[in-house]
């Protein structure tokens, strides 16, 4: 038997790859979801979820992308109001993903009140694709892990995670607030441009539901770190793809960046950064590489393009760092002050 770290390493791997190609090989709208969704499934070390899970996960979807729909109209009328919203949907996302562990759950609610409204304030046939490709996305990703769950099983003893526990509600606080910070600027910009904006909203809508308790300056270059990573792999990956573009190439590229990057997180190869920092870089490589591919097929100047996105990437990392050490410094401040006022007591 294969040992469990290495069965979970070509799973991941197994599972983005192939739902990357049936996302492509289907012509859905945005494939770059499907792989990314494979990831945020397949990360945790689990069985696939059962159809009645899958079913209940539809409509979980369904019910946090359906706010975005509503509160395009009020962004149209009161956009003052609607931004308040929105930030407040962002507060309450994060307390879900970290205060309540509903990671996805979360994220999807963020995702509802930050990506579906930018694009439905444009063109609300653009929000209904967006719903419909995170829709299909999920859903590819979790056929994809049927198929490949019985060639990487779980042990046995393995496969019953421990039931997450809720955290720390003045983390979950602080977090959230972080949260806001970083995710409502590239929302508001996406207001001006969603086809620019669109890729940098989830990127920081990821990027700032991740719970570490790290410190700023340890938060902020593993960030940086991640995005410059993703991009350099993003292009080395894209020229390979040159050689031969195909699916065929695409599929076995990505399984081949898989094998790699799963390989850091779960420890088969050794590295002196965390597993979030590599699953950041493969989130990063996925949101810049899918795009670009979409921008070829579609004739457009796919250097120039990657040139503005990569941009927009680093831009909003340099932001989030500068947001986490801004809050962990009037952290600190206020339990410097609540000190001193007890001392002095």
């Amino acid at each position: 038997m294969m040992p469990l770290s290495a069965r979970r390493t070509f799973r991941l791997a197994a599972v983005v790859a192939l739902s990357l190609a049936l996302a492509y090989g289907l012509a859905m709208p945005l494939p770059f979801f499907a792989p990314l969704f494979a990831l945020l499934l397949t990360a945790t070390p689990a069985p696939p979820m059962e159809l009645k899970g899958l079913l209940g996960l539809a409509l979980v979807v369904i019910v946090t992308l359906g706010i975005g729909l509503l509160l395009t109209p009020l962004l149209d009328k009161y956009p003052v109001t609607a931004v308040l919203i929105i930030a407040t949907g962002l507060y309450l996302s994060t307390h879900v993903s970290i205060g309540l562990r509903k990671a996805l759950v979360g994220a999807l609610l963020a995702v509802g009140f930050a990506l579906i409204p930018a694009a439905g304030l444009v063109e609300y046939a653009l929000a209904v694709t967006v719903i419909h490709a995170l829709l299909i996305g999920i859903g590819i990703a979790v056929v994809s892990q049927w198929i490949v769950y019985p060639f990487f099983p779980e042990d046995v003893h393995a496969a019953k995670s421990p039931v997450p526990q809720p955290g720390d509600a003045v983390d979950t606080h602080w977090i959230a607030l972080r949260s806001v910070l970083i995710v409502l600027p590239p929302v508001l910009l996406a207001f001006s441009n969603p086809a620019l904006y669109l890729p940098m909203i989830m990127k920081s809508v990821l990027m700032a539901q991740q719970g570490s308790e790290a410190s700023a300056r340890m938060a902020g270059r593993e960030m940086l770190g991640a995005t410059i990573l993703a991009g350099f792999f993003a292009i080395l990956l894209w020229f390979a793809l040159k050689l031969s573009p195909n699916l065929w190439m695409f599929f076995l590229l990505m399984l081949l960046a898989g094998i790699y990057f799963a390989g850091k997180v779960y420890g088969v190869l050794r590295s002196r950064y965390s597993p979030p920092f590599w699953s950041d870089v493969v989130v990063n490589l996925l949101i810049m590489l899918g795009p670009a591919v979409e921008d070829s097929a579609a004739g457009k100047d796919v250097y120039r393009a990657f040139a503005v996105r990569f941009s927009l990437f680093i831009v909003v990392t340099l932001y989030a760092w500068a947001a986490i050490y801004l809050l962990e410094w009037l952290r600190s401040r206020g339990s410097s002050a609540r000190l001193h006022v007890a001392g002095s007591r």
